[in-house]
């Protein structure tokens, strides 16, 4: 059986970046950075740019960095982030 997925969300020294740390590798090599309107040929990448705001994604290991619009709220986001990691992981 599976782990459950577990997230943690941490603020960084960005306000408009947060880092979500999974129980998990979120890319097997590297690195990969996205931008929203960019190609995307990344399925979880392409899930989280559907929330609103987020502006860029940064996948390293088992951690994700997204940065947002300044205009959203982390309290908006944030949670939607969770829902979507949860989904693709779980």
């Amino acid at each position: 059986m599976d782990m459950p997925v577990e997230i943690r969300s941490e603020p960084t020294p960005n306000p408009n970046a947060r880092k979500f740390t999974l129980n998990r590798k979120v890319i097997e090599h590297g690195s990969s950075t996205f931008h929203a309107g960019g190609e995307i040929a990344n399925s979880l990448a392409t899930k989280l740019f559907a929330i609103k705001g987020v502006k860029s994604l940064f996948f390293l290991n088992n951690f994700i960095s997204v940065s947002k619009d300044q205009s959203v709220s982390w309290d908006i986001i944030s949670p939607k982030v969770e829902e979507v990691l949860k989904g693709h992981f779980g």
